[in-house]
């Protein structure tokens, strides 16, 4: 059991990169977490990290240690949950991940309820800015906008999501609304700075067709509510989630423009890892999200 527990603890040190990340997870102080991790490597006789002052990096003992135990903890969680989906109530760890504004709005709601159903399970949930990874283990299940590109998760499709340009009726007055991708050079665009470079190159399609344009203008931020925030203050256009704006569009405070263009798609999917017993708390509670986004969000549910 000591080597297990050790190898669960070397794992989260690993996949967070910060002692004082794993203290504050695991509800530990930063000496003891330090003492535990050096306790490990005394009784293995090998430096599984190197430290210094800004950040921890694996040793090729360390790497062989992290990558040698995931499989085996993997296995263990699927005995567990294969013994576990025999149980008439769902008991536990579930670990969630989701992103900060949807999260906020839907995905906090529906963990609330969720909680009440299940009061024997406990729920973890971390909003982050940016998608995490499921396959450094540190959550269960994710809630994303797009699918992943890799082949090893699970996406489990659960919400249309187009994303839709608009601006408000106040900034629509003094500039004529576009008509063309090309357009865009004259309009003062508000751009969101998240989840790569190309951030200011808005894309659409039609007919077949694609078309791209770098945008710009005066005001841009990293969080989605705030640059929804100054676009409903009349001041530039703004590509947002159907979700996001949805409520705006049918009050008449933001008006949707280029109807004829699409662009890409960011449907929301609920991604967890492949393996051989899916936990049933992951199983139900994606499920349940399905279930009650669709009740949340019935414009974007899946036909």
């Amino acid at each position: 059991m000591a080597m297990i527990d050790d190898l669960s603890f070397f794992q989260q040190v690993a996949t967070r990169g910060s002692l004082t990340e794993v203290a504050r997870h695991l509800g530990l102080s930063l000496p003891a977490v330090s003492k535990r991790l050096s306790q490990l490597e005394a009784r293995l006789g090998v430096q599984l990290l190197q430290r210094t002052t800004r950040r921890l990096s694996l040793t090729s003992e360390g790497t062989l240690y992290l990558e040698g135990g995931r499989p085996i903890l993997q296995q263990l969680e699927e005995l567990e949950s294969a013994l576990d989906s025999r149980k008439p109530t769902l008991q536990g760890l579930l670990r969630i991940n989701g992103t900060l504004g949807f999260g906020r709005q839907h995905l906090a709601p529906v963990v609330s309820s969720f909680a009440r159903l299940h009061p024997q399970l406990e729920l973890a949930l971390e909003l982050s800015s940016q998608p995490s990874s499921l396959l450094d283990d540190q959550f269960d299940i994710s809630v994303c906008m797009g699918e992943p590109p890799d082949s090893r998760l699970i996406a489990v499709r659960l919400l249309e999501n187009p994303r839709i340009l608009c601006a408000s009726p106040q900034y629509l007055e003094a500039m004529p609304a576009p008509t063309s991708v090309a357009d865009l050079e004259r309009h003062n665009c508000i751009v969101l700075r998240q989840f790569g470079s190309d951030y200011a190159i808005w894309r659409f399609s039609k007919q077949g067709q694609d078309y791209s344009h770098k945008v710009s203008g005066t005001l841009s931020s990293n969080d989605g509510e705030v640059a929804l925030r100054l676009a409903l203050d009349g001041h530039g256009l703004i590509l947002r989630s159907r979700w996001d704006v949805h409520e705006h569009l049918e009050s008449g405070r933001l008006k949707a423009l280029l109807n004829d263009h699409q662009a890409p798609r960011a449907d929301i999917y609920a991604v967890y890892q492949h393996r051989r017993h899916i936990p049933q708390r992951i199983s139900v509670f994606a499920q349940y999200l399905a279930q009650e986004l669709s009740k949340r969000l019935p414009f974007a549910a899946l036909e």
